[in-house]
């Protein structure tokens, strides 16, 4: 299962989370985000990663244009469209992308399942408020092309691995404080995914 530790806003955050074991970093182009970070910034700390991590801009209201601008600004690999973004959104977007589903009831969880997608708690603002989504909802689903979000941590992680998720995608759940990760609580997330246990 695949770990993307979101949130990322320096460098020592992001070569811990490699170190770890994280497979995807991801960054916020929210500027109302606490763990907000510019895409020149952003592009200081991809430049000096290790290669194979995936690099993930996430981003909220705002147009195409602005996506492929900062992706190509700072080196992202992959788009996360954390909003209701209309077709048209996605067919101008020069990335690869991810869908999230800010997932209100368990019929949520059948929006876009043609495609690899982020489904993860609704909350107004937009992510990194710890709130989880109800497990019961992925009985019976096909797990295969989810990536869970929202309220996870290394003590509850583990209760959701008897689901086959793609991956999962953590940030408030591993921070000292907003905007800054927590190296040994990474590590044991991301032990408790990998192995099962920390």
């Amino acid at each position: 299962m695949r770990v993307k530790i979101c949130g990322i806003t320096n460098l020592e955050d992001a070569l811990d989370a490699v170190e770890a074991g994280a497979d995807a970093l991801g960054f916020v182009f929210y500027e109302k985000s606490p763990r907000y970070i510019s895409p020149q910034k952003a592009r200081e700390i991809v430049d000096k990663l290790p290669p194979f991590v995936e690099r993930v801009g996430l981003f909220v209201k705002v147009d195409a244009e602005t996506i492929n601008s900062v992706c190509r600004q700072s080196r992202m690999s992959l788009a996360q469209i954390h909003f209701e973004a209309p077709v048209t959104l996605y067919e101008a977007l020069e990335c690869k992308h991810l869908k999230v589903v800010r997932a209100r009831s368990a019929e949520d969880l059948h929006l876009f399942e043609e495609e690899y997608r982020i489904v993860d708690a609704f909350v107004e603002s937009y992510g990194g408020e710890g709130k989880r989504v109800d497990p019961a909802w992925f009985e019976g689903i096909d797990c295969s092309r989810i990536i869970l979000a929202g309220g996870l941590n290394a003590k509850n992680v583990a209760q959701m691995l008897r689901f086959p998720f793609y991956g999962v995608d953590i940030s408030s759940g591993v921070e000292q404080r907003k905007g800054k990760k927590d190296k040994i609580e990474m590590k044991n997330f991301i032990k408790v995914v990998k192995n099962g246990t920390v």
